[in-house]
């Protein structure tokens, strides 16, 4: 059976000290309280770890939650449940006179990778043991402590969510920074002390020579910070979350930072990051924070705003919330809510890049407000109606299909710019595609399902599942014509298959006939992109598809070595429309069957629908089948000349047929072939 994969969300579990909780949020609720508040605010507890002076509550975050890995956006979230005020950390920093510009520069090579990077100084820090309060806090969430710079940014970074990197500036050349792609042969040490060989799709931070650290993912070992530093070069900044990723396990290396870039940072808020960890480590390690800040932010996002209907919003939820609670709610949500008659305008915050949607501000209310009081009834109703005619049809093709071996796939409905060259008349740039940072490489909205079946072709192949035989019933999009708007979507039913291609036309014009059993199925020779040869699919003379075998470029494409694939696609809106004949049923025959098999030489421009038509031209009411057997090209065949065998078989209904009558029809067809399309039998 083929391979299916699966799509889930990923949960991560992150540790909540309430001691630290509630620096920011004043609540007389107990631990057992606010566990099941988090729980009903879409944080499931995983468990209450009870310590000698402390309560750690372990909450499950879903991956696109990113923003609450840290302590202030769960107190935020608890503020919100609550009616509570949210106190957010001081951060007013003691500089000194002279400017961080003339001590340090940076420089972004990739915007894309890097959209934001800002750098602080701190100067005459004491680097040594971390306050007691503070090793406790970071050990109740998971983590050692190493000294007080370095705890100072881990604290930070479980505070704000935000992961900074602190530097010995002594050891950065010329107190340069430049965030760049790694070049050929470059290393660096890692502060767990792995050497770690960059790639040139690598983004690392460099001085001056040499990179320092890995983007987003771990500092290196020889500008750590030690007991000799005095002179700190703080970094925080934003990196690409896919880059991050890949980075992180292509190098097998894992940490926090990492963690939290891979899902995404709050890009506006990097800022007043810094100056937090700053704050903490002048308050830990002493020192005295160079005034200024290195900002380099190429492009600043616009903050987007949506709109919430008040009836759309008592539609979904199957109740009426009252719109000062609706306000109250989204207010401290942070979404800096306007009534604007029956509308809500709501201004996203910059950490809540998951809400986007009319939709995604309705679940925000509802949740706070509490699922448990959307009213319920306790009987519903359900109407029973008869099967559709669509869904009818869907599962009749679909045993059908089963029944030929053939198994279903559920794809994604994206594809990549490859993909799109062969399987769209346009090209990939008549393509509608998402921005989204998750589907850099794969975002065009397909056009044909072909893609898709190949791609899971290949993975059973390599899975040495063979035989291999998938379909798939899915929507393709369209971009309109005027280029705005929605796309057509236009659902399409296609096959794939280490199969030969006469065996897959054969499959087609069953699955037709099941449909429509008197139906005239062509198969047209035609160009197509991705096949060679192809064929355009018509149904009384109605277009209904394409077939084909995949093409070497295609093969290359995909990685088939030994496979010739045939793929088809057929509209599913036509096959919907194809009039239902009767079925007619015969006796088993009484008498034998006469089988007459005949090669004969015909030009290659000769179709074997040609053939057939002059068969049928002069076949008398007792020749029951004509059947394709085989076509040769070799010994005995002139140069632009095949030779077709094709299989005869007689049969009387009355009586049983004698050999002299079948050579009499025999002769009488052969004179048609000739005469039609200048055939004639093969002796050798």
């Amino acid at each position: 059976m083929p391979i299916i994969e699966l799509v889930c969300w990923w949960l991560v579990i992150m540790k909540i000290s309430l001691n630290w909780l509630r620096d920011y949020v004043q609540t007389p609720l107990g631990p057992e309280q606010i566990a099941q508040t988090l729980s009903d605010l879409g944080f499931p507890c995983e468990g209450i770890d009870h310590l000698e002076d402390d309560t750690v509550i372990d909450l499950e975050i879903t991956s696109n939650r990113g923003d609450c890995l840290g302590h202030i956006a769960i107190a935020r979230e608890l503020a919100a449940a609550t009616g509570s005020e949210l106190k957010m950390p001081d951060v007013q920093l003691d500089q000194s006179d002279r400017d961080v510009a003339e001590f340090a520069s940076v420089e972004i090579a990739d915007p894309r990778l890097c959209p934001r990077y800002t750098a602080r100084m701190v100067e005459a820090v004491k680097v040594g043991p971390s306050p007691a309060w503070m090793v406790k806090r970071l050990e109740a969430v998971g983590m050692r402590s190493v000294n007080n710079v370095v705890d100072a940014t881990n604290y930070a970074m479980m505070e704000t969510g935000q992961p900074p990197h602190a530097f010995d500036y002594a050891k950065i050349a010329a107190g340069r920074i430049v965030v760049r792609r790694a070049r050929a042969g470059e290393r660096i040490v890692s502060i767990d002390g792995t050497t770690c060989n960059l790639e040139p799709d690598m983004l690392v931070i460099a001085d001056a020579n040499k990179p320092v650290a890995i983007a987003g993912v771990m500092g290196g070992l020889e500008t750590e910070v030690s007991e000799a530093t005095t002179t700190i070069l703080l970094e925080d900044a934003s990196f690409d979350p896919v880059s991050v990723r890949t980075t992180s396990r292509r190098l097998g290396l894992a940490s926090e930072a990492a963690f939290r870039f891979e899902r995404g940072v709050d890009i506006q808020m990097i800022d007043w990051a810094s100056k937090r960890t700053c704050k903490l480590i002048t308050q830990v390690a002493g020192g005295k924070v160079i005034r200024g800040v290195v900002d380099v932010y190429p492009g600043k996002p616009t903050p987007k705003q949506v709109r919430l209907r008040l009836s759309r919003l008592k539609t979904l939820l199957g109740t009426e919330i009252p719109q000062q609670e609706v306000i109250r709610i989204l207010a401290a949500l942070s979404f800096e809510p306007r009534l604007d008659g029956q509308v809500v305008v709501c201004s996203v915050p910059s950490w809540r890049a998951d809400v986007y949607r009319e939709v995604d501000l309705i679940e925000e209310v509802a949740r706070v407000y509490g699922y448990g009081r959307v009213p319920t009834q306790r009987k519903i109703q359900i109407e029973v109606v008869p099967v559709g005619r669509r869904e009818r049809i869907t599962d009749q093709i679909c045993t059908f299909l089963n029944g030929c071996g053939y198994y279903e796939t559920i794809n994604v409905s994206f594809v990549d710019s490859a993909v799109a060259e062969f399987f769209s008349p346009g090209g990939p740039n008549t393509h509608l595609s998402v921005s989204d940072q998750a589907r850099r490489s794969a975002n065009l909205l397909r056009q044909s399902l072909i893609g898709s079946l190949l791609n899971v072709l290949k993975t059973n192949i390599n899975a040495k599942n063979c035989p291999c035989r998938v379909f798939e019933i899915a929507n393709t999009f369209i971009r309109p014509e005027g280029q705005t708007g929605l796309p057509v979507e236009e659902t399409k039913l296609a096959l794939a298959g280490d199969v030969e291609l006469r065996e897959l036309t054969g499959v087609i014009e069953g699955l037709v006939r099941t449909l429509q059993p008197d139906a005239k199925i062509a198969f047209v020779p035609a160009e197509l992109a991705w096949a060679e040869p192809g064929a355009q699919i018509t149904v009384d003379a109605n277009p209904l598809g394409c077939a084909g075998i995949v093409s070497n470029p295609v093969r290359d494409l995909f990685g088939f070595k030994d496979v010739q694939p045939c793929a088809a696609e057929l509209s599913f809106e036509r096959l919907l429309q194809l009039p239902r004949g009767s079925l007619m049923v015969k006796p088993i025959p009484r008498f034998p069957a006469i089988r007459r098999d005949l090669s004969i030489i015909v030009d290659e421009a000769v179709r074997w629908s040609q053939i057939s038509t002059a068969v049928n031209s002069r076949a008398p009411a007792e020749l029951e089948d004509v059947q394709f057997v085989g076509i040769y090209r070799g010994r005995g065949v002139p140069s632009g000349r095949k030779s077709v065998t094709l299989s005869l078989r007689f049969r009387d209904e009355d009586g049983t047929l004698t050999h002299e009558q079948v050579d009499r029809f025999e002769k009488s067809i052969v004179e048609a072939l000739a005469r039609d399309v200048r055939a004639r039998l093969r002796t050798v």
